[in-house]
């Protein structure tokens, strides 16, 4: 993937997280990202996934693979750690890629709320706890992007 072809989802993972005034930054291309993942996103961000997506925070907290109970810390603490950072924005991304492919909010999230044949049987939302699990999603939706059985 390069990064000309990042930039664009990263625009809309830029208002699932709340957008400028959560991140206290304006991100636009993928190497924007890496001091804000490293510092750790506002916890705020966790609430305009919540607020925009319409997911409830459990099923967010199970996609990122992060206990519910760290989430309701990390609100209090007021920050993400780096880790949970990049959990999160590489949850936006996918959500953010299926928005663009199905040019549709909830036809996307309906997608990502679905079983699906082409990654298992599984709903591609449970796969996103995983780096392996989103590239597989990714190119999912690429596929469908691009007419090739999905």
């Amino acid at each position: 993937m390069t990064t000309a072809s990042l930039e664009s989802p990263f625009v809309s993972a830029v208002t699932l997280l709340g957008g400028e005034g959560v991140l206290h930054a304006q991100p636009r291309v993928v190497m924007d990202w890496i001091p804000l993942v490293r510092q750790g996103l506002p916890s705020a961000c966790v609430d305009a996934v919540v607020r925009i997506t319409g997911i409830t925070q459990t099923e967010l907290a199970h996609a990122l693979a992060i206990p519910e109970r760290t989430l309701a810390r990390r609100k209090r603490e007021g920050a993400l750690s780096p880790e949970e950072s990049a959990k999160l924005v590489r949850f936006v991304r996918v959500v953010a890629r299926a928005e663009t492919v199905f040019e549709d909010a909830n036809s996307a999230l309906n997608w990502l709320q679905s079983p699906n044949a082409s990654v298992g049987g599984v709903t591609p939302l449970s796969l996103l706890d995983t780096e392996i699990g989103a590239d597989s999603v990714l190119d999912t939706l690429g596929r469908i992007e691009h007419g090739v059985f999905a």
